[in-house]
């Protein structure tokens, strides 16, 4: 039960942490939904039978799964609610596109990858910090 609490979580210590928090929470969140979300959402129909299945859940599950993270978690993000939890989904798909997809090549093709997920990770470890909206709203 701990270790929800912590997740649910948005705490984190104030002043210059709580806004370079909430700058790494908008620009990943941001970057995610408008760069990479947004297109597929509005592009649904006609990737779902053509988009990578690198989990064997078939295409149009994966990008269902995708644009769930990229769309709905990076929004919260953006928001600063339930910042710890919606970061996990973003991990793992940025996971998966860099060691299933891109063959591990970090300093490669996966690049972009690698760098959205260990902004993820840090949010993860950081929550969404003290200008976020769950913060805000609990106080």
């Amino acid at each position: 039960m701990r270790l929800l609490r912590t997740l649910a979580s948005d705490s984190s210590p104030s002043g210059a942490a709580g806004w370079g928090l909430a700058i790494l929470r908008v620009g990943l969140g941001l970057g995610m939904v408008l760069g990479h979300g947004w297109p597929k959402l509005a592009n649904f129909s006609a990737r779902a039978a053509t988009f990578a299945d690198p989990l064997g859940l078939g295409s149009p599950l994966s990008l269902a799964l995708i644009v769930f993270a990229e769309v709905l978690c990076a929004g919260l993000i953006v928001l600063g609610v339930f910042t710890r939890l919606a970061s996990i989904p973003l991990l793992f798909g940025m996971a998966v596109v860099v060691f299933n997809i891109k063959g591990g090549d970090i300093l490669g093709e996966g690049e972009l990858a690698a760098v959205y997920g260990l902004g993820f990770l840090a949010l993860l470890v950081g929550g969404g910090g003290n200008l976020s909206l769950g913060r805000m709203v609990r106080g």
